[in-house]
């Protein structure tokens, strides 16, 4: 009796599956297994659906159509723009302005832009003072303020006068010349008031020094003396010389007294007119021009020189 029959005290076979039926046997030639028989008491699992790693890619683009450096492998990042100094690659940007220079120029500009900046609020600072009404400032340092503003500064607010002025100045001039026959004689009046109203009179950029040149120096003349034709202060002088030297620049371009002319001596006079008031207006001025005369002055050499070299230039 063999010792593996079924039934028999015997020990099983250690393939043999315990209490189940007995595999089949492989026939020699090759035949497949049998199906194995399910196992008792396990649960029928279906198959797990197939499952795909790769998400779905569109098809690839034309290998002719991709940008250079795009084919090989992905996206390649740009090349640094000129004129940046390697900033994308995290090199620090090149210094400019004032840090740009060498340790000497940058003291120099620090020092250029420290005067300007001092001498900027030394001006307003002025102009403020000038300006503002008396105070203990202006009383102890008037004459240093009026040498800052006078006469390239000046400021005034007659434009917005609560009384703007309501006169007609004209400044006339006259001159004792000496003829070429050496011969002295007085010239009559002239109006250069009027000359330079003529000039600018429907021109459409009229110039700068025939609307402004001899009103500025008759009224620097007439702000530093008194009615009697006295320097009320330190600017008397220059004044005085200003107007002379203008109005004997007038006087050369007008020939005064014939061809080659020397002028000697000057006289200069102002005529004041107040301007008529509208007729719905019930107020009464006067027609009657005033004149001021102001002494004759004699011409030093300086001022004739100064005639030579314009008429040479002219």
């Amino acid at each position: 009796m063999d010792a593996y029959d079924e039934g028999s005290n015997g020990r099983q076979a250690p393939d043999a599956p315990p209490d189940g039926p007995a595999p089949a046997r492989r026939d020699t030639a090759g035949a497949p297994d049998a199906p194995s028989a399910p196992v008792l008491g396990a649960p029928d699992i279906p198959d797990a659906p197939e499952v795909s790693t790769a998400p779905d890619l569109p098809n690839a683009p034309d290998a002719s159509n991709v940008p250079d450096g795009l084919a090989e492998g992905g996206p390649t990042v740009p090349s640094t723009p000129a004129g940046l100094g390697g900033f994308i690659e995290g090199d620090p940007p090149a210094p400019t302005g004032i840090a740009a220079l060498s340790p000497g120029y940058q003291i120099a500009a620090a020092l250029a832009l420290a005067v300007v900046a001092v001498t900027a609020c030394v001006h307003l600072g002025m102009v403020f003072l000038h300006l503002a009404p008396s105070n203990t400032v202006t009383k102890q340092h008037g004459t240093a303020i009026e040498e800052w503003i006078y006469p390239e500064f000046e400021q005034n607010w007659k434009l917005f006068a609560p009384n703007p002025l309501q006169q007609n100045i004209a400044v006339q001039v006259r001159a004792q010349v000496r003829t070429p026959d050496g011969t002295s004689r007085e010239t009559g009046w002239y109006d250069l008031s009027a000359l330079d109203g003529a000039a600018i009179d429907g021109n459409l950029l009229p110039s700068h020094t025939d609307q402004n040149e001899l009103r500025r120096s008759w009224d620097f003349y007439v702000s530093s003396h008194d009615g009697e034709n006295r320097p009320s202060g330190m600017r008397g002088d220059l004044s005085e010389r200003y107007l002379r030297r203008v109005v004997v620049l007038r006087l050369d371009r007008l020939q005064a007294g014939g061809k080659d002319a020397v002028v000697e001596s000057v006289q200069v006079r102002s005529r004041t007119t107040n301007v008529m008031p509208p007729e719905w207006s019930q107020e009464q001025v006067s027609d009657k021009p005033m004149l001021r005369e102001l002494p004759w002055w004699p011409v030093p050499e300086g001022d004739r020189q100064q005639e030579t070299a314009e008429a040479s230039a002219r």
